[in-house]
């Protein structure tokens, strides 16, 4: 048998010893980041994609393993594992194919064919199986036993029947090939249940639909299901088009060549053919066709994870205002616009409720409230949340930044998505204790302007709304998805050690929610961390931690320059050789591109610290602390355009992304309804994934194709050359109704309660009056 190490580096085309290498690494518990980073040498420098790929063919086969040794032993205990069936056992390569092998085998509830059996029957099956030359009722009445509970010779015949369709389906091999010739020529088939035609409206594109179960786009698979779960719709697998059916199917056929029935005009070839064919249509045919809405299933969920992960991981990354005093403003017009004033280091300084918009229309009394607190904070920077209300405050942002002319003030519109969540959330009471929770948005917006990463990590990454259908998909896979990237995110930009909250140090290598607190505990305890090396006097942070944590965190302004590098500290004896080489100190070193870029990574490496860990700290050196997030830049809407009816047909604008899904990208363009780029209408050339062409935060130039206002409808297009009226080819199905039900899906996309935001979010969508 093929080991798992071999398995994985076939897999991922790399060497065998990479594989091994990283094995270890991760079971001794080191964390993919610390070793994508620092252990470059010993994994023969695999980055963290491979490694995630690694970790998860590694919990996949390792289960493989668990799960081979139970049905061995199973096998063993009944007293049937011979050399044959070991080795096959051993030979299976997936899950599946390990269920069928063990399907003969695995203790069941006693069945037809088993009583059959006990009715001493298998001699019957066996005789009409080898001998068709066999009238069946004769053969069968030399089994009718009264005793035995086999009445007459229908019974006897219909109980070899029994035994033959068991045995016909639990055929590894017959099962395998059926299986895949099912995926090949099948379809999946929706219908409407009787009167639900109006409840069911949303999904008006599925009542008659048919679609090839191999072509079925994630999307689409997840929009049938929920259907079918709000009763709505009926699913049903169809073995092929049914246009041109034969009397006898393919797969009858194959069933039939597997066990040398053929219909030769033989008195048993017609008990025998109706014997394969009722195997089919009874049972095989019921079960595959099972296994096969699983497998849509599982690879339609696992598309939406990893579309989940892509689009979390974009907003994780996107481009941080900076550390500067910054104003938040959550929109709102009866209940008025929240107002908070978070100082650089991200503290409140000064909160209020502003009262511009109807019913109250206080313009004149809230901009002066504003330009008061700019003027008094030093405010640099205004965050807008994009929700309702959000391009009327926008426009009272745009009057205050004119009539403070002489700040260099520069205000902008973010996503407020998961803002209601973190301000109900138990850590937001224990951060803002003296603030009411919708002040607390006010100061989430701020913040997530100042550092988008920082502020994100203190919300379950599910109620970030950036995925679709993620509430029908399996927490732990979706929690454990989302958890890597998060983890990921926050070891690739690197945390300031002095001013991290608890949420955000917990993601950091090494470092969970206990040791996070004890950290931040110790800083409140002891002042600032002026060394790395001090974090060895945490409680509870031992060895192990320090290593796995220590090259993420960050010292600005500390006694070792280096601690504000994400130089490890394990390697400071090869920055001191380096310093020797060069002659110089560590600050005159530090960010010398000349004197830096003129070394060898190979005069400095030896048999600890190879070439890959000297370049990259020969990297760092030149640029120490670089942020690996794009530079911060924003969307400007077109004046005059503000609601649905300003939009004509033709427009080009800006916007900026602020979701992606399998089938195109949703655009903010200032409306309150984000339009709709149909994959179509991304380019000339054929889009298979629309993150290839855009990301959440992007700030695009989208053309207006078409505004339908009474369903609050806009369809937009990357490609601004194309004509009007001339609409993007959709794919028979769910577009509207995918983006209807991703919206749906997350209840935080717009938020001030969770009915509003729903509703907000299906608004901003153009999917809901």
């Amino acid at each position: 048998m093929v080991s798992i190490q071999t398995r994985i580096s076939t897999e991922l085309g790399v060497k065998e010893q990479q594989v091994q290498a990283a094995v270890e690494l991760l079971d001794s518990g080191a964390t993919v980041p610390f070793i994508a980073r620092y252990r470059k040498e010993v994994t023969g420098s695999l980055d963290d994609a491979q490694l995630r790929t690694l970790e998860e063919r590694l919990r996949y086969l390792r289960e493989l393993e668990d799960r081979r040794k139970v049905i061995l032993d199973s096998v063993r205990e009944q007293g049937k594992l011979d050399a044959t069936l070991e080795a096959a056992i051993m030979a299976a390569d997936s899950k599946s194919r390990l269920e069928d092998i063990y399907l003969p085998y695995k203790p069941k509830r006693r069945t037809k064919a088993e009583m059959a059996r006990e009715a001493g029957l298998e001699p019957l099956a066996d005789l009409l199986m080898t001998q068709p030359l066999n009238e069946p009722e004769a053969s069968a009445a030399q089994f009718v036993s009264v005793d035995k509970n086999v009445a007459d010779v229908a019974a006897a015949l219909e109980g070899a029947r029994a035994i033959l369709v068991e045995r016909f389906a639990e055929n590894a091999d017959l099962i395998g090939a059926l299986r895949e010739e099912l995926w090949t020529n099948g379809r999946l088939k929706s219908t409407v249940r009787d009167g639900k035609q109006e409840a069911g409206a949303k999904f008006k594109d599925y009542f008659e639909f048919s679609e090839a179960l191999k072509k079925m786009p994630s999307h689409r698979v997840l929009a049938l299901s929920r259907g079918e779960g709000e009763e709505i719709l009926s699913l049903t697998v169809e073995p092929d088009d049914g246009e041109t059916r034969p009397t006898i199917s393919a797969y009858e056929l194959r069933i039939m060549g597997a066990f040398g029935i053929a219909d030769q005009g033989r008195p048993g070839d017609k008990w025998l053919v109706d014997t394969a064919r009722w195997a089919w249509r009874t049972r095989i045919f019921t079960t595959l066709s099972i296994d096969l809405r699983m497998r849509l299933w599982s690879a339609a969920e696992e598309e939406a994870v990893r579309v989940f992960a892509s689009n979390l991981r974009d907003l994780l990354l996107a481009a941080p205002g900076g550390a500067r005093p910054t104003l938040g403003l959550d929109p709102g017009y009866r209940t008025g616009v929240k107002v908070a004033v978070v100082d650089a280091t991200g503290k409140v300084v000064a909160t209020s409720t502003i009262y511009p918009h109807e019913p109250q229309r206080r313009w004149d009394e809230a901009l002066a409230v504003l330009m008061k607190l700019v003027r008094e904070h030093k405010v640099e920077l205004v965050a807008i949340g994009n929700g309702t209300a959000s391009r009327e405050t926008d426009k009272l942002a745009i009057e205050l930044v004119k009539k403070l002319s002489d700040l260099k003030l520069h205000k902008v519109v973010v996503s407020e998505a998961g803002a209601s969540v973190y301000s109900a959330s138990a850590y937001a009471s224990e951060e803002l204790p003296d603030l009411d929770v919708t002040l607390r948005g006010a100061v989430s917006i701020a913040r997530r302007l100042q550092d988008p990463l920082a502020e994100l990590v203190k919300i379950d990454p599910k109620s970030i709304g950036v995925g679709q259908y993620q509430h029908d998909l399996s927490e732990f896979k979706l929690s454990r998805s989302l958890g890597a990237v998060v983890e990921d995110c926050v070891n690739g930009v690197g945390v300031d050690l002095n001013t991290a909250s608890p949420p955000l140090l917990a993601r950091v290598s090494g470092i969970g929610a206990g040791l996070a607190e004890s950290i931040v505990s110790y800083r409140d305890a002891h002042g600032s961390f002026r060394s790395r090396k001090a974090l060895m006097d945490v409680p509870r942070l031992g060895p192990k931690a320090f290593e796995q944590c220590a090259g993420f965190l960050r010292i600005s302004g500390g006694d070792d320059p280096l601690d504000a590098s994400a130089v490890h500290p394990e390697s400071y004896p090869v920055v001191r050789r380096i310093m020797e080489s060069t002659k110089s100190d560590i600050r005159g070193l530090i960010g010398n591109a000349p004197v830096l870029r003129a070394l060898k990574p190979q005069a400095f490496a030896d048999d600890k610290f190879g070439i890959p860990t000297v370049t990259d700290i020969l990297r760092e050196l030149e640029k120490p602390g670089r942020d690996p997030r794009p530079a911060f830049k924003t969307a400007e809407f077109k004046d005059g355009v503000e609601t649905l009816s300003d939009l004509r047909p033709g427009m080009v604008l800006e916007g900026a992304v602020t979701n992606v899904a399998a089938f195109g990208a949703f655009v903010d363009i200032g409306v309150h309804q984000d339009g709709l780029v149909h994959v179509s209408a991304m380019s000339k050339t054929f889009v298979k994934d629309p993150r290839s062409v855009v990301k959440p935060g992007d700030i695009v130039r989208v053309k207006v194709l078409e505004v339908d206002q009474p369903r609050k409808r806009i369809s937009l297009s990357l490609r601004l050359d194309d004509e009007i009226g001339a609409q993007p080819q959709r794919s028979a199905g769910t577009d509207r109704v995918s983006a209807k039900r991703s919206f749906a899906n997350n209840p935080s996309r717009n938020t001030k309660t969770s009915d509003g935001a729903l509703a907000d979010a299906l608004r901003r969508a153009g999917l809901r009056d």
